[in-house]
């Protein structure tokens, strides 16, 4: 029974520690020698105090941010993507370009194009793609490196 009550109280406790994620399109964080302060709009509000002048509001602040599904898995990687917006050709330039799958994926979740990078500067025909809103990512081995939000004139 204990190992049962043990086992449930870890997992509970687990479960509230990795629920917490806010998807945030903005926010930042101040600081001064008399404190510091942290937002994000579009937070859940958990809390709020008064001391009858001033009002705050309490929630889940995230420090690791994640707009909108673009991931940065590799920040140690230094790649270029230019110029976006693009209307002819998009530029992906990556020193460390070994085994990396470029693919450009559509609003809809289509991938548009795909291809290996073979050196160290790869060029991406985009003339012919409609104008919106594209991401690039970027793979080696099945796992996501970047994703970049990209635009098409």
């Amino acid at each position: 029974m204990k190992k049962k009550l043990l086992f449930a109280s870890f997992c509970l406790s687990s479960a509230a520690i990795w629920s917490q994620e806010v998807v945030s399109t903005q926010g930042d964080s101040y600081s001064n020698s008399s404190g510091s302060i942290d937002y994000t709009i579009g937070e859940v509000v958990i809390n709020t105090v008064s001391d009858g002048t001033n009002d705050m509001t309490q929630g889940f602040h995230q420090t690791n941010w994640n707009f909108l599904g673009l991931e940065d898995n590799m920040p140690e990687m230094t790649v270029s993507v230019y110029p976006n917006p693009a209307s002819d050709v998009l530029t992906v330039e990556a020193e460390d370009f070994n085994q990396v799958l470029l693919t450009l994926i559509d609003f809809n979740g289509k991938i548009v194009y795909q291809e290996e990078m073979t050196n160290a500067s790869s060029s991406i025909p985009v003339a012919n793609l409609a104008s919106g809103n594209y991401n690039l990512k970027l793979s080696r081995n099945n796992g996501t490196l970047k994703t970049f939000k990209l635009i098409k004139n």
